[in-house]
């Protein structure tokens, strides 16, 4: 599929995926495909970060090349690296023939052959169906230096490997970057990207997003539950639930065959929307009852 070519085809195509998004994000979103620039997505875990890479994937009809960082993520995992097993099953073999020269050899234990490809250097290489989507998630959780090295292969959208040369992007794939926002990434990366913080959602957007994923579930049910869960976003909590938690919550809630809330049944489910023991015991039975009470009362003022 082409890219597309206005903010209210980026809405279309996304909602065609059971992605609702918000108009900054839709504006955000079709402009970094039509310059080709890298996208740079903060926001709280949970609100659709990921989810959206996910959706332009499929709604363009491009490879997916996902990489999850981590703390110590090096150029091994995220780059490339040699396929040493078979470089000395191959070493061995020559020698034992006798008949390759040192140089021949080194050329052929470096070939592309032995060349294990990770995902920044999947997504330089060209694609019949087009560039890639390339999912760099959760880059506050990586060092500094792969920061630095990853600011320098975005800047040209190539890759260097010593042994090869340097590979460079035909065409530079679709970049997101996400980040939670557990530390500060760097300026110098984030100019070079268009930015946006992805809040949670409104009442109604995410009714809407509710209703794309779990349509199974009543009005009344999800009504509840939104008011529910927005509504503890505002209590002092160690980790507020995000979109995810309210997806995950509305399925377990049909799986028990639940048509409206009650404390008990919030008491029993809230490990679908809290991730935490201390926050789970503090709304456990009388606050999920006054809880539950003032979500009540807002809905009948409607």
């Amino acid at each position: 599929m082409v890219i597309p070519v206005s903010i209210e085809d980026v809405e279309h195509i996304l909602a065609n995926q059971d992605y609702v998004c918000s108009r900054s994000l839709a504006t955000v979103v079709f402009l970094a495909l039509k310059l080709g620039q890298p996208l740079f997505l903060e926001g709280e875990a949970g609100v659709g970060k990921t989810e959206i890479s996910k959706a332009i994937s499929k709604a363009l009809n491009r490879r997916l090349i996902r990489l999850q960082c981590y703390e110590g993520l090096d150029l091994a995992s995220a780059v490339y690296e040699w396929n040493f097993q078979a470089q000395m099953i191959a070493l061995r073999t020559a020698e034992v023939a006798g008949v390759m020269h040192r140089d021949d050899l080194n050329r052929e234990l470096f070939g592309e052959e032995f060349l294990t490809e990770r995902p920044l250097l999947q997504a330089m290489r060209p694609d019949e169906s087009g560039p890639p989507v390339l999912l760099i998630d959760e880059l506050d959780r990586t060092d500094e230096p792969f920061e630095a090295y990853l600011l320098e292969a975005l800047s040209d959208f190539q890759v260097t490997i010593p042994e090869l040369g340097t590979v460079k992007a035909v065409e530079p794939p679709i970049v997101i970057i996400t980040s939670n926002r557990t530390r500060e990434v760097h300026d110098a990366l984030k100019r070079r990207c268009l930015y946006h913080w992805v809040d949670y959602p409104d009442f109604d957007q995410e009714i809407e997003i509710l209703a794309a994923q779990v349509p199974e579930a009543s009005e009344a049910l999800s009504r509840e539950v939104i008011a529910f869960v927005q509504t503890l976003r505002t209590e002092d909590l160690f980790k507020k639930p995000g979109v995810a938690e309210t997806i995950d919550w509305a399925k377990c809630l049909l799986a028990l065959d639940v048509i409206s809330l009650s404390p008990e049944v919030i008491s029993d489910t809230l490990g679908a929307i809290l991730k935490y023991q201390d926050d789970i015991a503090r709304i456990q039975g009388s606050e999920a009852k006054r809880l539950l009470d003032e979500v009540r009362v807002s809905l009948n003022s409607e």
